[in-house]
């Protein structure tokens, strides 16, 4: 699948009264859980729950709170239409979300202000955020992107530098092994058609312990991945100790 070129600047583009109903027709698409966005959707309860926990337990928070999130600072990096992004924003965090796609990041707009939330969408890069100054991020999520760039441990650089001492990153990929090449690649984009054809190449997919030695380069100490598999009885995902094909890892940073 073709990435959005990287945009010159980062921006938070305005959206224009005459495209509201357009992008308000691609925000439901984004939103639909029977839309070509169904893998998202069925992944994201448990890459939710991972996250949520993982922050309670990282800052102490009140698990039993409405919003316990509330007062810290969350990046979202290639948030899409915002499917990590406004679940966040309701427990609470301030959430900003970048992506590289103005037509995700419009999406991403309209759907919130339709849900009386505020988010701070930008367009642009993580390189870009960074340039920007802004370095003070409690909670950096990196879902299902390191696979895409061009540089991992760069990327991977960047990021760290964009979470506060102290604070959290949590990467979300998909292992290079020979099963993740038949589940997720064969599986999901061949067989099932889950996913367009060539969204993930096999030679580009991340190993944990190469995720983990960045982030080790840039300062931050991850932990050994949670898998996230299949189950077609349920026809869900949820968390295992397998994570040779989905994984999740959290990484923190020294205060």
């Amino acid at each position: 699948m073709a990435q959005a070129a990287a945009p010159d600047t980062l921006s938070q583009p305005s959206v224009d009264p005459e495209e509201v109903e357009k992008f308000s027709r691609m925000a439901a698409e984004w939103w639909d859980p029977d839309s070509k966005f169904k893998p998202l959707h069925k992944f994201n309860p448990a890459r939710l729950s991972y996250i949520r926990d993982a922050a309670v337990g990282h800052f102490g928070l009140d698990a039993k709170a409405d919003k316990p999130l509330k007062g810290l600072r969350l990046l979202d990096i290639g948030c899409g239409g915002g499917l990590a992004s406004e679940p966040m924003a309701r427990l609470g965090a301030a959430v900003t979300g970048v992506d590289a796609a103005e037509a995700n990041i419009k999406t991403a707009m309209v759907h919130a202000r339709e849900q009386n939330l505020a988010i701070d969408y930008r367009c642009g890069t993580a390189e870009q955020l960074l340039a920007a100054g802004e370095q003070a991020f409690d909670i950096v999520l990196n879902l299902e992107v390191v696979e895409h760039v061009a540089d991992p441990a760069e990327f991977l650089k960047t990021c760290a530098a964009l979470t506060r001492p102290g604070g959290l990153m949590v990467v979300g990929s998909i292992n290079r092994t020979p099963k993740a090449f038949a589940l997720a690649i064969v599986g999901a984009e061949w067989v099932l058609r889950w996913l367009p054809r060539g969204t993930h190449r096999f030679r580009k997919l991340v190993k944990p312990q190469e995720v983990s030695a960045a982030l080790a380069q840039a300062g931050m100490t991850a932990e050994a991945p949670a898998g996230v598999v299949y189950n077609p009885l349920r026809d869900a995902f949820a968390l295992s100790g397998d994570a040779s094909v989905n994984y999740l890892m959290l990484a923190r940073k020294p205060g």
